[in-house]
């Protein structure tokens, strides 16, 4: 089976280009298989280039541990480089069918090729049964979340995802790697959750680190990136566009006043090719 290696911002997937192959018959496994970094290719999961009749194509991912995830804004903007520069479709503007919905994609390209993408992310979702989660409030600003004896002020935003945001004075790895996972798990988030936490360095720009649901920490993650913009206008430390520094590379976020959409912009980059076998 051929499958191409992508990130956006050091988010890394690895990718299969299902209108070429056929559909891996187990794929969770595969991405457990294909995602270790020791034994596999490496990355933080798998994630399908499937054909659909709803858009122009559909994006199945997996995480590293094989749990299936609704929704990647990182891997989102690599499956319309890919669909972009290999001809699959080749409009400026595309639509591309995910576990939250249909989503549309700008490209910016130079000589045929995917160099940034700007995706509508859509509306943030801000109910908390929805999200889901259990912490007090809606909107949940500011909710106090307690991890083994410590309070935090935690804001709850799901971009088809459910997301943990955390605002900090220094992105520790004792916060990241120590809290994260659990905070991941934590029962006042029954559908488990990404969680972000986040410096502000002026209302227009934050550091962001992310531990991913089912992945670990990342070096970048679209989708938190995108409900960090959120939080930080809901708890009043950002405006509504900002420039995020992530591990793996920047992004640009804006929560648009007028029609309530959340737009995320950033670069995608392709990284080898390769054949894994499946017997």
């Amino acid at each position: 089976m051929r499958f191409t290696k992508m990130h956006g911002a050091g988010n890394d997937y690895v990718y299969v280009d299902c209108f070429a192959d056929p559909l891996p018959g187990d794929p969770a496994e595969l991405a457990r298989q294909m995602s270790h970094r020791h034994f596999g290719v490496g990355g933080d999961g798998l994630i399908l280039i499937r054909p659909t009749e709803k858009a122009d194509a559909r994006m199945q991912m997996f995480n590293a541990d094989g749990s299936e995830a609704e929704m990647c804004g990182n891997g989102l903007r690599c499956v319309a480089k890919y669909v972009y520069d290999h001809g699959i479709c080749s409009k400026d503007s595309m639509q591309i069918e995910t576990g939250a919905g249909i989503l549309a994609i700008d490209i910016e390209a130079t000589s045929g090729t995917a160099q940034r993408v700007r995706v509508d992310m859509g509306e943030p979702v801000l109910d908390p049964a929805t999200i889901p989660t259990r912490l007090a409030g809606n909107p949940v600003v500011n909710a106090e979340l307690i991890i083994d004896g410590q309070t935090f002020q935690a804001t709850s935003v799901s971009m088809g995802n459910p997301h943990c945001i955390i605002f900090v004075e220094e992105a520790t790895d004792d916060l990241v790697l120590g809290d994260g996972p659990k905070i991941e798990a934590h029962e006042m988030f029954p559908a488990k959750v990404n969680v972000e936490f986040v410096e502000v360095i002026s209302p227009t720009e934050v550091r962001q680190r992310t531990w991913e649901r089912g992945s670990g920490e990342t070096w970048a993650c679209g989708t938190g990136a995108s409900a960090v913009c959120v939080a930080g206008v809901l708890s009043g430390r950002t405006e509504r566009r900002i420039l995020n520094h992530l591990l793996g590379g920047d992004l640009e976020l804006e929560w648009n006043n007028a029609d309530n959409h959340v737009f995320m912009t950033g670069s995608a980059s392709e990284v080898f090719t390769g054949e894994w076998p499946l017997h």
